[in-house]
């Protein structure tokens, strides 16, 4: 055995090795294994960099090895004389050898120099270091998403560093609670969000403001929430001020606010402790978006609700002296709703909507005057009866005019005479507004084309069919982008607001391309079945079932029947005896 000068003997070296791989919570053949290669890059520094010099420390009796390795080769393949050896050479002091194998011979002992034993300290540290970051990463890295506790560290720059035990996070100032003060040693608790691979070590990003966290400490403090039983739907939260959740039970029997709340809102204020006092409103979560966006506006009660389900937007009307509490302080309790629903939310007073709807009223029945030559009594009983163009009035059926007091049929037939006449002097006048605009006739034979759709693509320099196929649907449509203050505002397209889908936008422009060429016929057909695809809903048991059952007939037989519910594996006496299939019937 070679004895490589250094300090410490066999057993020592093991010892070291344990001790340390104790302390850095990584295995201990990592240390042994940094120990081999900073002997090997001493040895290096002492017979030559060029060789191809391995060390080996055996891990049960700590005796350590150094050998150094030539390969043999072919003569003529003979290039490096400090890591190979000619065959005709190896012959002579193995004849058993042959070319590719390898060559050891032992190195005699040396003594480590004062640098030599620097850098073997350096390259044993640097890879203890090394293993210590990939364990510290591979042990968090399946920890996302949960709640932990840890100590506080330091803080620095508002930025707190949390000491885990094997490692360290961070809660940066944006992910703290505002006005939240930690000293050192204090324990804290955190969600965890993110973890990252660095140079200098994985980065453990905790978070008390993100709604997770507060969703966490109430699956903590309600077993109920913990187990299942109850979910909690979404999560809003202005860290620090307030918070709104939407909650909902999956047990009819059980309260989903009262499980929350708990005896003497024991639960709930064990949460708000935790979160420096932060009040939490908690909602009943529903199925239906209107009733949430209702319940989310607690506590101020709202009078009527439109939704805008294409952009995601919906109007709420609320009473004058119900306007600020819906707002809240600084806008908070509507943005909170906003955040915990998925809808922008625009609040509107009801005389507002009142002003507006005697403004609406009033230019439909000035049109309704204008178009049919009429006074303005009967133009406001036709706007008053929810008749909002004179398209509707030209083509509406002849008994939806009969059923409005006073109105005959001699009545309806000459109103729709005098709406198709403005209609046809209408289009004449777009389409000769049109030529002039230079819209060329094959842009008319579109599907969905008319006359005033196509004064405005003139009017927007849309003249031919490349310039249609070169459109956007937000072209049409209108699209919304930030404004000046960030408040995002609607951008009229070619079309006014509402008047065409954006869907049918596309469909449109579509066709376009395939009339102009660029594209052929198939294309469309491609896009509905991918887009009927995508909106295939999936089907429930109870679904499926009746689904099967209805392919058999009216009268199928019972041999029929059990076949097709065996296939389908599915029990329809167990879905009688539960009442039906929850996901199909949901409960409100």
């Amino acid at each position: 055995m070679n004895t490589i000068g250094v300090s410490a003997n066999r057993l020592e070296i093991l010892q070291i090795a344990k001790a340390v791989a104790e302390e850095k919570a990584i295995d201990q053949s990592i240390v042994i294994e940094a120990m081999q290669e900073a002997i090997e890059k001493a040895a290096k520094a002492k017979y030559g960099q060029e060789h191809d010099i391995r060390a080996k420390i055996d891990s049960t009796t700590g005796e350590q090895t150094l050998w150094r390795i030539q390969t043999v080769v072919a003569d003529e393949e003979f290039e490096d004389e400090s890591k190979e050896l000619r065959l005709s050479e190896a012959k002579k002091i193995d004849a058993d050898l042959v070319a590719g194998d390898e060559l050891k011979e032992e190195l005699p002992p040396f003594d480590f120099g004062r640098v030599a034993a620097q850098t073997a300290k350096q390259v044993i540290m640097q890879k203890v270091r090394d293993a210590e970051r990939e364990r510290q990463y591979n042990e968090y890295k399946d920890r996302v998403g949960e709640v932990i506790s840890g100590v506080v560290k330091r803080v620095e720059y508002g930025h707190v560093i949390v000491d885990l035990g094997r490692a360290e996070g961070i809660i940066r100032r944006n992910d703290g609670i505002p006005r939240e003060n930690f000293q050192t040693n204090d324990r804290v608790r955190a969600y965890l969000y993110k973890v990252s691979r660095e140079t200098k070590g994985p980065q453990i990003f905790l978070s008390r403001a993100a709604p997770e966290f507060m969703v966490k400490l109430f699956a903590q403090e309600v077993p109920e929430v913990y187990e299942g039983v109850i979910e909690i739907k979404a999560c809003s939260r202005d860290a620090g001020s307030r918070a709104k959740i939407g909650v909902i039970s999956n047990d009819s029997s059980i309260d989903p606010v009262g499980a929350c709340v708990g005896m003497r809102g024991a639960r709930v204020q064990a949460v708000v402790g935790e979160l420096s006092g932060e009040k939490i409103d908690i909602i009943p979560w529903n199925y239906d978006d209107a009733t949430f966006i209702v319940n989310a506006l607690q506590p101020a009660e709202v009078s009527k609700v439109v939704l805008d389900e294409e952009e995601r937007r919906v109007e709420v009307v609320v009473a004058d002296d119900q306007f600020p509490l819906a707002i809240g302080r600084r806008g908070q309790n509507v943005r909170l709703a906003s955040q915990l629903t998925g809808w922008q939310i625009d609040l509107v007073t009801e005389t507002a909507d009142s002003e507006r709807y005697q403004r609406e009223f009033q230019e439909r029945t000035d049109l309704f005057m204008k178009a049919l030559d009429a006074d303005e009594t009967l133009a406001q009983l036709l706007a008053s009866e929810g008749f909002e163009t004179v398209e509707e009035i030209a083509y509406v059926a002849p008994e939806d005019f009969i059923t409005i007091e006073g109105f005959d049929e001699d009545v309806a037939e000459e109103l729709q005479e005098r709406a198709r006449e403005f209609l046809d002097r209408l289009a004449a006048e777009n389409d000769a507004k049109r030529k002039e605009l230079g819209v060329e006739d094959a842009v008319m034979e579109l599907d969905g084309m008319t006359p005033s759709f196509a004064v405005r693509l003139g009017e927007e320099g849309v003249q031919t069919l490349d310039d249609v196929a070169g459109l956007v649907p937000d072209d049409i449509t209108g699209w919304r982008e930030p404004g000046p203050d960030g408040k995002p505002v609607w951008v009229e397209g070619v079309l006014k607001k509402g008047e065409m889908r954006k869907d049918d936008a596309q469909m449109f422009i579509m066709r376009a391309r395939v009339a102009a060429g660029w594209i052929e016929p198939d294309a469309i057909e491609q896009m509905l079945a991918e887009k009927a695809e995508e909106e295939t809903p999936e089907l429930t048991e109870e679904e499926r079932a009746l689904l099967a059952l209805g392919e058999l007939g009216n009268n199928p037989s019972p041999d029929a029947v059990d076949e097709a519910l065996e296939e389908l594996e599915f029990d329809l006496d167990a879905l009688a005896a539960e009442g039906g299939d929850e996901e199909a019937a949901p409960q409100e």
